[in-house]
């Protein structure tokens, strides 16, 4: 099943039913008006909204129209959490790397994590606005989990079945905040702006055999001004799979429905197309040179991220965004 927020005067959109193609969606008021409503009521309408999916895809419905000439908005335009890991230790290790840092022994066992923004999320193909350049914009290429209530202290064995929907996102950086940021001690706030989020969500079942283990087996595709930055296999090198994540953040405390767990960067060790972020494109450059070429974004520049089924069909749509400067 696959699902979407469209643009309806509000701020949180109304949530719609999309066809398997991205094609055709249709509203579902009478049943969830918005995504939250519908993680809050998830073990009841999940039939029900399976139900409608099907018909949308067998042309049975009325009243459907063209998902393609909507303005969609972040599946969840905001959350009640959010959280964000770093699965993909060999990511962190370069980056330590890169900078002649050794990488702690626990960043295998326990996972890094962080509390982002989740007052607002960003649509497909909304501009990135940034107030300057020299901040060091970045894109970070994800897999991320929509959640319904978690149990604190739940195991990473039990946690996979509280993953409801899957989708792909970017997760943007100001490089240049973050070293400030850090050095205090206190996490990210600034550095973080507002997150992307792909078109749609979809359930697991619609990622067949890719979506195995609580890992998503299949290349995320990151393309910058029409260049392919990477296209790294989200399911290979990711150290913590989505149970051990979602496991890790209710260690003390309950997750609430429409929690969202983002995977971190991907990215594969020793993998040419390895990359989702400009970071480890500039890491790889001074390891190999250095120093670094590759700039970070600048205004007008246009970020891609996608990711297509072994038919190749995008499953989630595709997060296309203008890096713009913020006006005040």
């Amino acid at each position: 099943m696959k699902l979407a927020s469209i643009h309806n005067n509000t701020r949180d959109g109304q949530l719609v039913v999309v066809n398997k193609e991205l094609t055709q969606a249709i509203a579902v008021s009478e049943i969830a008006p918005t995504m939250q409503a519908a993680m809050d009521n998830w073990s009841v309408i999940e039939s029900q909204l399976q139900g409608l999916y099907e018909k949308l895809n067998a042309q049975e419905l009325p009243n459907v129209f063209d998902f393609s000439t909507v303005k969609v908005l972040a599946p969840i335009p905001r959350a009640y959490h959010w959280a964000d890991g770093s699965a993909y230790v060999t990511h962190v290790e370069l980056v330590r790397k890169a900078r002649n840092a050794a990488l702690p022994k626990s960043f295998w066992t326990d996972p890094l994590m962080y509390m982002g923004a989740s007052d607002a999320f960003i649509g497909a193909q909304d501009d990135v606005i940034i107030e300057k350049e020299e901040w060091g914009i970045d894109f970070e290429s994800e897999i991320a989990v929509f959640t319904d209530d978690v149990p604190a202290g739940v195991n990473a064995k039990e946690a996979l079945s509280h993953i409801k929907l899957v989708t792909i996102i970017n997760d943007v950086s100001l490089r240049n905040l973050i070293p400030n940021e850090l050095s205090k001690q206190f996490g990210f706030y600034q550095s973080k702006p507002w997150t992307t989020f792909a078109p749609v969500v979809v359930t697991p079942d619609e990622l067949e055999e890719h979506w195995k283990d609580g890992k998503l087996h299949l290349p995320l595709l990151s393309t910058l001004n029409g260049k392919l930055i990477g296209s790294p296999n989200a399911g290979v090198d990711m150290t913590f799979d989505f149970g051990q994540l979602i496991a890790h953040a209710a260690k003390t405390r309950s997750l609430m429905a429409g929690t969202v767990i983002g995977s971190g960067t991907v990215a594969n060790k020793g993998n040419l197309n390895g990359s989702s972020c400009l970071a480890e494109v500039r890491c790889l450059e001074i390891i190999r040179n250095g120093k670094p070429s590759t700039p970070f974004m600048r205004f007008g520049d246009r970020i891609e991220i996608e990711m297509k089924n072994a038919k190749d069909h995008s499953i989630f749509g595709k997060i296309d965004q203008i890096i713009t400067a913020y006006k005040k």
